[in-house]
């Protein structure tokens, strides 16, 4: 059937905005098809899903196992016939010539028209593509009728010289853009101001999907957009939610841009040489067919991104969600103190996994103040989890008695004392895990544990670390906001100051700076690697400076040792910022 010649005005693109699980292949391409039926069903040409939705993102070492790629093969060709009068797009990793590529196959009439191999490769933050990947020196346009369109993958559509580009100057309708792209606070902001300056640059319609959900420390917030050739956003997908994102397009439009705009003239000058060699592939299908089906009201509504407080919240409870249910637990245990942080984790964990499936344990030593246990137990009653009180006292007083042959006991409670408290603790929520099956969800936040504020096989001890990137200062954003849904969190834990409680009297300012000084410092040092000297011109005290620069090298290998936990800034613990442990430099 070929490329007829055959003027079709509307086109209408799906993006199916999907949650896959790594290396869930019976479950990936059964989500697949359900998206790719529904599409069809509702007249879409065009069905695209996102970055390696066959193998789910990222697979990292998985794809130094043959056995996966050929899974991955395996499991793209089940999809050839799941909707064959229809184009599907589909993330999948693609062996070719003994290269293993990063790919989007283009299925059509239950066959392999194309596999576009992803050009450029990220290698920075949590991104370690060049690890894996060949670089794709080439690319396809795509001719369906009238239409001319092309793929690109994720980083590409970021380079304004590369597959869009090279696609650009042989002169395309819609450019269909598949991603894995990691959420981050703002991150859709950064993104819609980049697509907006590519579809512009281009001058096509830009088809954008992105992945949704949570895979260990990442969370994909998914928000696809489609825009037109002025940058315009025409749809928009849910943020931090599967979703069916379908649009009309009129291609047409893109001719006329073409011919009133002059860059569009030049960018299509033959005698420029291309960033990559494009081949023309048609699509042997017929042209849809006409009238279009009207699309549902659920399918048309406008879509608002979340912003702010309640973008950050929604991405904590999408980590913590997925992270639980794909790590194969059903439950969660939480060590309920009466603060802020375990309030607010306790809050995450009751909205991502149901109040039924969270249990608290207030676990009071001799030095917990009777509010902050009666604060505890009320939080639970609200959130409707369930609440457990084991004392410790009697545990750490046999501990101290089996420690006196060590050496000598102090008068006060010394930081050894202190960390056996939060040690006992430990070793009480890691055993009830043991005993019952819920992961542990520790409590620690990014100040926290920045400073090393915390304690080794104690309060970091558990599976899932979901404060691990929330400063303090944020913390008790999110339980204000979470707060504002329903009043849960009792006021007296917002007004009462920060303690760990394992000493009289004790507060965290004696360890640590206040928060309103702490947590900038910290951004500006952790985040953004301004050095001694940069940190004092822009203010801070340099004894305070020193202090912080100390507790925060020294803390390194702790840190190494803290479990995984949700990522919300650019520049996380973990993934993101990598540094020695054995490491002489300071400042």
């Amino acid at each position: 059937m070929g490329t007829q010649e055959v003027t079709r005005d509307i086109w209408r693109v799906a993006l199916a905005q999907i949650d896959p699980t790594v290396g869930d292949f019976s479950g990936n391409v059964r989500v697949i098809r359900e998206f790719a039926r529904q599409a069809a069903e509702l007249g879409s040409a065009i069905i695209a899903f996102p970055e390696l939705a066959i193998t789910g993102y990222p697979p990292e070492d998985l794809l130094l196992k043959v056995s996966f790629i050929d899974a991955a093969r395996r499991a793209l060709y089940q999809l050839v016939d799941v909707v064959p009068d229809r184009v599907l797009i589909v993330g999948v990793p693609w062996v070719e010539g003994g290269m293993l590529y990063n790919a989007a196959a283009v299925l059509a009439r239950g066959e392999i028209v194309a596999v576009v191999p992803k050009h450029h490769l990220p290698t920075y933050g949590v991104f370690d593509e060049d690890r894996y990947f060949a670089r794709g020196g080439y690319t396809y346009r795509f001719l369906w009728g009238n239409l001319r369109f092309g793929v690109t993958i994720c980083e590409d559509i970021w380079y304004p010289v590369g597959p869009a580009s090279s696609l650009a100057t042989h002169g395309i309708d819609i450019l269909v853009n598949i991603n894995g792209s990691p959420y981050h606070r703002g991150k859709w902001q950064q993104r819609q101001t980049m697509l907006q300056t590519r579809a512009s640059d281009c001058g096509c319609y830009l088809a954008y999907v992105n992945l949704v959900g949570g895979q260990d420390e990442l969370v994909f917030d998914g928000n696809s957009l489609v825009l037109d050739p002025n940058g315009s956003v025409l749809a928009r997908g849910t943020s931090f939610e599967e979703d069916l994102v379908i649009v009309d397009l009129p291609v047409t439009r893109v001719l006329s841009s073409w011919l009133h705009d002059p860059r569009r003239r030049w960018l299509a000058r033959t005698d420029l040489d291309p960033t990559l060699p494009v081949s023309d592939r048609a699509i042997p299908l017929p042209i849809p067919e006409s009238p279009l089906p009207p699309l549902p009201e659920h399918v048309r509504r406008p879509r608002r991104p979340l912003e702010g407080t309640a973008e950050v919240y929604r991405a904590l409870v999408t980590g913590v969600r997925d992270y639980v249910r794909k790590t194969g637990f059903r439950s969660a245990v939480i060590g309920l103190s009466g603060g802020i942080d375990s309030s607010l984790t306790a809050c995450i964990a009751a909205d991502a996994l149901g109040p039924e499936h969270v249990t608290g344990l207030s676990m009071p030593s001799r030095y917990s103040s009777r509010h902050s246990v009666e604060d505890a137990q009320e939080l639970a009653h609200n959130l409707g989890i369930r609440f457990l009180t084991v004392p410790i006292e009697p545990v750490h007083r046999v501990f101290r008695e089996v420690l006196a042959p060590l050496g000598s006991q102090p008068e006060e409670p010394d930081i050894a004392d202190e960390n056996l408290q939060a040690r006992i603790r430990g070793t009480i929520l890691m055993t009830y895990s043991n005993r019952f099956g819920p992961i542990v969800l520790t409590t620690g936040n990014k100040s926290e544990m920045a400073c090393g504020y915390a304690t080794l096989y104690g309060d970091m001890a558990g599976g899932f670390a979901v404060l691990k990137d929330v400063p303090k200062l944020l913390v008790y954003e999110l339980a204000r906001y979470r707060n504002s849904l329903s009043p849960v969190i009792p006021e007296r834990v917002f007004t009462k100051p920060p303690s760990a409680e394992l000493r009289p009297n004790q507060k965290d300012v004696d360890t640590l700076p206040p928060f309103e000084i702490l947590d900038p410092l910290l951004e500006l040092y952790v985040e953004h690697d301004l050095g001694r000297e940069e940190l004092i011109r822009e203010g801070f005290d340099p004894a305070i400076v020193d202090r912080v620069i100390a507790m925060v090298d020294r803390a390194e290998y702790k840190r190494r040792q803290a479990p995984p936990g949700v990522k919300l800034t650019p520049r996380a613990f973990g993934r993101d910022r990598r540094l020695p442990i054995a490491n002489w430099f300071r400042g």
